[in-house]
C-alpha cells in the first residue's frame, strides 16, 4: 500500500497508467480524456505519457464511443470507453445491451469482448435529475455483461486493474460522492478479484449488505448501532454481477437478520433482487424479513442538501435496523 493517501480520481489515473504500461493493447477513449485530461481530472497526463493513439478524444457521441470500443475489443484491443455520466450510457443501449455483452455467446465462445465502460454514477452532489442516477439494475439484468462499482479508493484502482484484464465487458462505476475522497492504494501487482465480496465488519445481529459509495453510510451506521449495543456485520459485494452470494449468505447464516442497502431507487431495483435472493435461500436462518433501504423513487433534486436527504445515510440505516429489531426508532 502507499504511504500516502492517494487521491480518488489519481487511484483510477494511476490504475489506467498502470494497465498501459503493462499491455500496449490498453487504450482509452472518450470525451475530453486526452487534452483536458478528463473531466474529473482521471486520465490526466495519460496523453502525454502514452500519445494520441492509445489517449483519444472523441465527438459527443456515446454511441460511437462504445461502439468503436466493441470493434476494438473484438479486433483484440482492450478497450476502456469513458461515457461522462451513467445518465448518458441509454444513448449507447444498443451497443452496450445487444452487441457488446452478446458477441461471445453468437460465436460459441470464440470471440471474448474485453471490453471496460467507464462511468461516473450516484449523487450527493447536487447535480440534478438528469447527472445523479443509479442504473446499475437496469445493466444488471442484461446476460453477458458484469457490473463493478467499488466503495474504497483502494478498490477502485485493484477492480479496474481487474476489470481491464477481463476478457468480458465490464460496466465500472466510478462514485461522484467520492471524488474529494483519499486513501491508500496498493502497487502494480495489487489486482483486485471480480466477483468477490468483502466482510468490511463483523457482527452479531445484523448484515448490512450494499456496494459502491453505500459501503461508508453502512459503516457510519454500524458505528451508530454500536451505541444501541446492536452488532452490525457489513458486507461490501464490490461486484453486483457476478456477486458473492457464499460470503452473504454465510454472513446472514450468522446474524439471521439481512438489510440491504442502495443508492438506487427502490422501485423495482437491484435491492428487491438482493433481498430476493436472501429471503429464498437463507428462509430458515432468518428471524426476521429482510429490510431494504434505499433512496425513494423520486428524482434527484437540484440541490446537495437535499438530495442528501434522499440517498440512505448513517442515521436513517440504524433508524431501519432498529425498527427491524424492535426498538424505538
Amino acid at each position: 500500500m502507499s504511504a500516502e493517501p492517494t487521491k480518488y480520481w489519481q487511484a483510477i489515473n494511476l490504475g489506467l497508467r498502470e494497465e498501459m504500461e503493462r499491455d500496449p493493447k490498453v487504450f482509452i477513449m472518450g470525451e475530453d480524456v486526452g487534452v483536458a485530461g478528463g473531466t474529473f481530472g482521471c486520465t490526466r497526463g495519460l496523453l502525454d505519457a502514452f500519445g494520441a493513439g492509445r489517449v483519444r478524444d472523441t465527438p459527443i457521441s456515446e454511441q460511437a464511443i462504445v461502439g468503436a470500443g466493441v470493434g476494438a475489443a473484438l479486433v483484440g484491443m482492450r478497450p476502456v470507453v469513458e461515457i461522462l455520466l451513467m445518465d448518458f450510457l441509454g444513448i449507447a443501449s444498443d451497443m452496450v445491451v445487444n452487441q457488446a455483452a452478446k458477441f461471445h455467446y453468437f460465436s460459441g465462445g470464440k470471440t471474448p469482448v474485453p471490453l471496460v465502460i467507464k462511468t461516473a454514477v450516484g449523487s450527493e452532489v447536487g447535480m440534478g435529475a438528469q447527472h445523479s442516477q443509479s442504473f446499475e439494475g437496469w445493466y444488471a439484468a442484461v446476460p453477458g455483461l458484469k457490473v463493478v462499482w467499488p466503495g474504497t479508493v483502494s478498490d477502485t484502482k485493484a477492480l479496474l486493474k481487474a476489470a481491464i484484464r477481463d476478457d468480458n465487458p465490464v460496466l465500472f462505476m466510478e462514485s461522484l460522492s467520492m471524488l474529494s475522497e483519499r486513501g491508500p492504494v496498493g502497487g502494480p501487482d495489487d489486482v483486485g478479484e471480480l466477483g468477490r465480496a468483502e466482510i468490511v465488519r463483523s457482527g452479531s445481529d445484523v448484515t448490512l449488505v450494499g456496494y459502491g459509495a453505500m459501503r461508508s453510510k453502512m459503516v457510519d451506521a454500524a458505528t451508530l448501532l454500536d451505541e444501541d449495543g446492536v452488532s452490525a456485520e457489513i458486507v461490501d459485494l464490490k461486484t453486483i454481477v457476478p456477486w458473492d452470494r457464499e460470503t452473504l449468505f454465510g454472513s446472514v447464516a450468522r446474524t439471521n437478520r439481512c438489510a440491504v442497502v442502495t443508492e438506487a431507487p427502490r422501485d423495482y431495483g437491484p435491492s428487491g433482487e438482493l433481498a430476493s435472493e436472501v429471503g429464498e435461500h437463507c428462509f430458515d436462518d432468518l428471524d426476521a424479513p429482510v429490510t431494504r433501504i434505499t433512496s425513494p423513487s423520486v428524482n434527484a433534486p437540484h440541490f446537495a442538501q437535499y438530495d442528501a436527504w434522499r440517498v440512505p445515510q448513517g442515521d436513517t440505516i440504524a433508524r431501519a435496523v432498529r425498527r427491524m429489531l424492535g426498538h424505538a426508532a
